[in-house]
């Protein structure tokens, strides 16, 4: 070996300048050449499927049901809104005339709506229309209430252009605009709003609502609108009802809000007939705004308003149906003593200081107080539950 030679070599390294090159993933395939000679250049990168989270199902379900929700809320609005519509052209003209309007919402301000209930409208052998159920229903947010004031027919009151006589006959002599005139002025309470109800279309209404539950105070024996055959109503013992709550179907809960005497309690007055309607009315109200009706709202809803004429809009109307559900309910009636005038008319005369107690109580500046002892059959008063028999 030459002397100048060595047995190995130096090599010189070290970090060159510039950036250092990545090795970076191919996005396709290294071209192939078939049989032919023709490159192919091969299937392509796989693409990777994202899996939903759990986070994105629950995302995705809440829209669904918001969306869900809200197709919902414009059908119901719609079908109530024809239904309310209709309710509103079968008001007598002139009836708005003589309501005390107020600019403000039904959920934040105290308002009086009075309930006339008819049941005899189109029967024959009555003429004319009077209203055998009268109630206030006064409306009071502040205090998460709902009133009830009933008014007996026989309640002897004076009507303007009529004189001092039975106070549902001002329907009958004005229709609904005399009634308001005449209640307002004998009450000093101002009508807000009105609703008219034709207790012979409730039947239809109830059935549509799957029926209601009336909690029966008595038990009620009544031979009242016979529907069986002239001869066959000689041996028939009469419409009967238990004590407690019942389920009625529309027809059931017609006749009960009808019945006009009680052969198991001769104390059973017209008062305790009007006391049934109102039952029955409360009980659609219930049922009405309950939940199991709210789902069935598109396809009813324009059914639910088919026997009343009122000035309530639709947004009033779901106004009232969630200031009802929210509120707990106060019973008052306006009573007085029974007689029997000199013609041979019976009225009920209204004596003493027991309206003003009552209305007092109603718009919540006293307590409510029972009926006085003895006077349970007609006295006035207010009450949490049902009144004493």
């Amino acid at each position: 070996m030459p002397r100048e030679e060595k047995p190995y070599r130096v090599y010189r390294g070290g970090r060159q300048k510039g950036k250092v090159p990545l090795q970076t993933r191919p996005t396709r395939a290294p071209a192939r050449i078939d049989r032919n000679g023709t490159a192919y250049p091969g299937p392509g990168p796989v693409k990777v499927r994202r899996r939903w989270t759990r986070g994105r199902k629950i995302g995705l379900a809440l829209a669904l049901l918001l969306l869900l929700l809200v197709a919902w809320g414009v059908a119901s609005y719609f079908s109530l809104d024809r239904g309310v519509s209709e309710a509103n052209k079968r008001l007598p003209a002139g009836t708005t005339d003589v309501l005390t309007h107020q600019n403000s919402l039904i959920l934040s301000t105290p308002t009086n709506i009075l309930i006339l209930g008819s049941d005899h409208a189109n029967q024959p052998g009555h003429e004319g229309e009077r209203s055998d159920s009268i109630m206030l229903l006064r409306t009071d947010p502040s205090r998460h209430r709902v009133v009830y004031l009933s008014i007996p027919r026989d309640l002897r009151v004076p009507i303007e252009g009529v004189g001092d006589t039975k106070i549902n006959a001002a329907m009958q002599a004005g229709g609904a605009a005399l009634a308001i005139k005449t209640i307002s002025s004998y009450t000093g309470l101002p009508v807000n709003h009105v609703i008219t109800v034709d207790f012979a279309q409730f039947k239809d209404v109830i059935d549509a609502l799957g029926g209601i539950t009336v909690d029966v105070p008595e038990r009620i024996l009544s031979r009242f609108d016979c529907p069986l055959k002239a001869a066959q109503c000689a041996t028939w013992k009469g419409w009967r009802f238990a004590k407690g709550p019942q389920h009625m179907s529309g027809r059931r809960a017609l006749i009960y809000s009808r019945v006009r005497k009680n052969a198991l309690n001769p104390g059973d007055t017209d008062i305790s007939r009007t006391e049934r309607q109102q039952q029955v009315l409360q009980a659609v109200l219930g049922k009405m705004t309950s939940f199991s009706n709210l789902v069935k709202l598109p396809f009813d809803g324009s059914k639910l308003v088919k026997p009343l004429a009122t000035d309530l809009s639709t947004a009033q109307f779901l106004q009232l149906g969630w200031v009802y559900k929210r509120g707990h309910a106060l019973h008052c009636r306006l009573g007085g003593t029974p007689t029997t005038l000199p013609d041979g008319e019976s009225v009920i005369v209204a004596e003493g200081d027991d309206k003003e107690y009552v209305l007092q109580a109603v718009l919540g500046k006293t307590a409510p107080l029972p009926p006085r002892p003895g006077e349970e059959r007609y006295g006035a008063g207010c009450v949490s539950g049902s009144f004493p028999r």
